[in-house]
């Protein structure tokens, strides 16, 4: 696979924003937002469906589509940063055209719902995108220092970015000890399970895989990893990253369960490959960024994770 690295970001830069999936419950973040990115030197285009709400929708699928083209076949816009997550990315994987995507290659940023967009365009297009903070997320308010930190790190230095430091004193800990490389796939665990049997699922040979998840109860969890494990993605994948599974318990207190972290263990201690957990990747404040489709070395036995290459031109 030959993999398309967008260009660097540079102060002055114009950034485009799209709302590809939900619209996000109160405008007001999306001006805070953009204040946000112009205190840094940045210039902003807010796209025409990112105020729109069209049921659990940031408008029509057409809608949303056309905000997309139109900041990949803006010259003048060097990244895209989507607003929020919810639900609708999904939606529009058959209508994108990934020749243009290919043709302007550029930053393009989410995570959560936006996972299904990050695997097409590495699969059509071959494109590294980021999964780091959102606009009315993560960045419209009190940023968190960790966040923007590695996040503009990522985006404006085109050398090989190195070991990940993680929040605070905290640590990666090993299930399954050894050493992998390879290109990262993954994102939210529904999202990109939803993509299996479709064209834009990503070839998993020689891949290191993350999953994070939010809000979903333990047995919701079982039955995703049993999936898994069923198409066999725990047999073709290089390494296994666990990113944040915030939220996933059982609300109701009187039922009988597992934990999310025993359900985990049940489908991956077992494996023969290398898998860590306590990524901090996902909904959370102090959030990692990272490069779907660049290089990675996993090293469970040493509890360290490495970018091996640099992500922008």
């Amino acid at each position: 696979m030959h993999i398309v690295k967008p260009k660097r970001l540079k102060k002055g830069d114009l950034i485009g924003i799209i709302s590809p999936a939900s619209a996000p419950n109160d405008l007001f973040k999306i001006q805070k937002g953009v204040s946000y990115l112009e205190g840094l030197g940045y210039k902003v285009k807010v796209g025409k469906s990112s105020g729109i709400s069209h049921g659990y929708l940031a408008g029509t699928d057409d809608q949303r589509i056309e905000d997309l083209h139109e900041m990949f076949r803006n010259k003048e816009v060097k990244a895209v940063i989507c607003t929020r997550g919810g639900y609708g990315s999904p939606r529009l994987l058959d209508k994108i055209d990934y020749k243009l995507i290919a043709r302007n290659p550029k930053i393009f940023v989410g995570y959560s719902d936006i996972t299904a967009l990050q695997m097409a365009f590495l699969e059509k297009a071959n494109l590294i995108t980021f999964a780091g903070p959102m606009l009315a997320v993560d960045l419209y308010n009190s940023v968190s220092h960790f966040t923007e930190e590695m996040f503009w790190a990522l985006l404006t230095s085109n050398k090989k970015f190195g070991k990940i430091e993680f929040p605070g004193n905290e640590k990666i800990f090993p299930i399954v000890k050894g050493v992998a490389k390879g290109r990262l796939i993954g994102g939210n665990l529904a999202t990109f399970l939803s993509l299996a049997g479709t064209q834009y699922f990503p070839e998993l040979k020689h891949k290191i895989l993350l999953l994070e998840e939010v809000s979903e109860a333990p047995y919701r969890v079982d039955r995703m990893f049993n999936q898994l494990r069923l198409i066999g993605v725990f047999k073709k994948i290089s390494g296994l990253i666990l990113g944040a599974f915030t939220d996933c318990n059982e609300p109701d207190l009187e039922k009988k369960t597992f934990s999310t972290g025993e359900v985990i263990a049940d489908y991956v201690d077992k494996l023969n490959i290398p898998v860590v957990y306590n990524f901090s990747h996902g909904h959370l404040t102090d959030k990692i960024t990272v490069p779907f489709g660049a290089g990675l070395r996993v090293n469970a036995s040493r509890s360290f994770v490495e970018i091996t290459e640099s992500v922008v031109s």
